[in-house]
């Protein structure tokens, strides 16, 4: 049979050589196309898409297990608030703890969702027991994991850093494990480790990514556990009346060093983590701390001297520089200064053993205070005024009785005679400069009484000789 060729249109002018051509082209441009848009692997991938969807998502035991996630909300809705009302009818403000109650509050606030998480948990343990496809509830379980997660900690730690820190660990956790990629990651995660060494039985030792990250979350945990313990220690401590103040400082400040370094053991120790292998890094740190934290170092040890040795606790009127102020607390590396404008003075501790301070009640809360005063030439009974004066200091309340005020005759100045009126007080921590004040006032208002004249400094000009070009006698 001879080849098949096609027909020509002779009308149109048509050759057998513009048919191949025309054949050639459309050959070209479908290599093309192909080049650009792999047809056949785009084809191919949509078929494999459309297999998977149709054995993996549209199944009997997909639909059953959301058909099970949709239902477990009916329970939910039904009890959670209920729950709600029995968490806070029973346990709230009882305890005269602000964590607590916090923690109560948030407990009743996420009711219908731990009743939702709770139904999901019966409903994998059932499915599970029956050998049944759990993986779409156990993703759930996972999401809700993490949402309660984050709202328990943004209820009850009310604090902006720990809400994101839950937020961005919690939610991508949740994530990977849903999509059932967090146990590969676990898995990298601990082959990068850095080997340091091998311990007395000959096993290598190394510190994986894994151990790292688990330190840190156990760390962060325990920390905060420490903290809250902390605080209910403290609380209790200054409860009790025989303890002094420094006492009771010196004990908060060593829990607040203690307890974080027991939650760090306590995390290694938790992980498996051998702390004898971080003898390595001995003699780094030494020359960090020597180094780069000797500042700190000296602030935290000046802080346990202070305490140690009580010459400055909470409660003392302290002077530093010209500023006054109250100490209202005692903490690692600083004390707080209460001025009388209202403001906090952070004084490093290793200042008040270098530099020295005045302090006003270190021994004995009864100070002395000075209130100087002039009078006139003209005053003629001496011994009147400071009996004025005596008086004025005494008709101030917060001036003490015993010791008794005094006023010296202190020097018979160039312009006027001056009197120092000098008086106790028992209170240095309500201020000095008010009850100076009152007290001068009082003297005031008694010269007054008196018609004792309160000088003002006065010069004679004596005139020698008046210059040539000078006004003349008669002018001036």
């Amino acid at each position: 049979m001879p080849p098949f060729s096609p027909p020509l249109d002779r009308a149109k002018g048509a050759t057998l050589t513009d048919f191949r051509y025309s054949s050639i082209m459309e050959e070209k441009d479908s290599s093309v196309l192909d080049e650009f848009v792999p047809l056949e692997s785009v084809g191919s991938l949509a078929q494999e898409s459309i297999q998977w969807i149709q054995n993996t998502l549209l199944t009997i035991d997909v639909a059953i297990q959301l058909g099970l996630i949709v239902a477990a909300i009916v329970p939910a809705a039904m009890f959670g608030r209920r729950f709600r009302d029995f968490i806070r009818a029973t346990l709230s403000n009882r305890v005269d703890i602000g964590f607590v109650n916090r923690l109560v509050d948030a407990v009743a606030i996420l009711g219908v969702p731990l009743i939702l998480y709770l139904t999901l948990a019966l409903i994998k343990l059932t499915l599970g027991s029956a050998e049944h496809p759990t993986e779409w509830i156990s993703a759930a379980i996972a999401l809700m994991n993490a949402w309660i997660i984050v709202r328990m900690v943004s209820l009850v730690i009310q604090s902006p850093f720990w809400s994101s820190f839950a937020f961005y660990l919690a939610w991508p956790i949740a994530a990977l494990d849903a999509f059932g990629a967090l146990g590969p990651l676990i898995d990298e995660m601990q082959a990068l480790a850095i080997p340091l060494g091998t311990n007395d039985a000959g096993q290598k030792i190394a510190i994986s990514l894994l151990d790292v990250v688990k330190t840190l979350v156990y760390f962060a945990l325990l920390f905060s556990g420490a903290k809250l313990v902390s605080k209910l220690l403290q609380q209790k401590i200054e409860q009790i009346e025989e303890l002094s103040p420094a006492v009771k400082a010196l004990m908060g400040k060593i829990m607040n060093v203690i307890l974080p370094i027991i939650a760090l053991l306590i995390a290694f120790q938790i992980v498996g983590f051998n702390v004898t292998t971080l003898a390595v890094f001995s003699g780094a740190v030494g020359i960090g701390i020597g180094l780069g934290l000797q500042g700190i170092i000296a602030n935290f040890l000046a802080g346990f001297t202070l305490l140690a040795d009580r010459s400055i606790k909470p409660g003392d009127v302290i002077e530093i520089e010209g500023q006054m102020g109250w100490v209202t607390s005692m903490q690692a590396r600083y004390v707080a200064l209460r001025t009388r404008e209202g403001t906090e003075l952070l004084v490093p501790n290793d200042r008040f053993m270098n530099e020295g301070v005045v302090n006003w009640s270190r021994s004995d809360r009864v100070v002395r205070i000075h209130a100087p005063f002039d009078v006139s030439y003209k005053t003629e009974d001496l011994e009147a005024v400071q009996q004025l004066a005596i008086n004025a200091a005494k008709a101030v309340e917060r001036v003490a009785v015993e010791p008794a005020p005094i006023c010296n005759l202190m020097a018979i100045g160039k312009s006027s005679i001056e009197f120092d009126l000098r008086f106790w007080i028992s209170d240095p921590e309500e201020g000095l400069t008010n009850v100076r004040s009152d007290v001068l006032m009082g003297i005031w208002r008694g010269l007054k009484n008196a018609n004792i004249e309160v000088p003002f400094p006065q010069q004679d000009l004596h005139i020698k000789q008046w210059p040539d070009n000078g006004p003349s006698r008669s002018d001036a």
